[in-house]
């Protein structure tokens, strides 16, 4: 295996989904005291999302809550209820392709914008015939991390 041409710098967020952001909000703003800092809604998603943040600055974690806006549609962000966890990487373009020389799977969309505005994307949690390495189960998002957080991450 070469060297990596990357380097993941901590966790950037934690998504939770459920049928009802009220009660996710509830449980997270109104008895834990989370800050919620913004939404985000996305019909091709199939998102409407609040973002909450724990922490300040390069060292914030985001608790993302995850609501379907069509339950019968997919994705399916309420299912698993812990929908993704999110990383913070040095170098996303590089990250992806020497991942995808691995075998490793990607979902479809390729690098793209996310809810709180960095580059993103998404390994799948199975791999398949193609690219036969997936996240072991878990949906894993890869987050290109801004100047600040290289910084005081890196």
């Amino acid at each position: 295996m070469s060297e990596r041409p990357f380097r993941i710098l901590g966790v950037q967020q934690i998504a939770v989904g459920g049928l009802d952001k009220a009660k996710l909000r509830h449980f997270w703003v109104d008895l834990l005291g989370v800050a919620a800092h913004g939404t985000y809604r996305a019909e091709k998603e199939n998102v409407d999302e609040d973002i909450l943040r724990l922490g300040e600055g390069p060292h914030a974690v985001e608790i993302d809550l995850m609501q379907p806006i069509d339950p019968e549609k997919r994705p399916k962000v309420h299912a698993p209820p812990l929908n993704h966890i999110g990383l913070w990487v040095d170098d996303l373009k590089a990250c992806v392709s020497w991942l995808e020389e691995q075998g490793v799977r990607f979902t479809p969309g390729g690098i793209r914008k996310g809810a709180a505005g960095h580059d993103v994307c998404f390994i799948h949690p199975k791999g398949n015939e193609d690219a036969p390495i997936g996240a072991e189960g878990v949906l894993l998002e890869l987050v290109q991390a801004p100047d600040d957080v290289i910084a005081a991450l890196g």
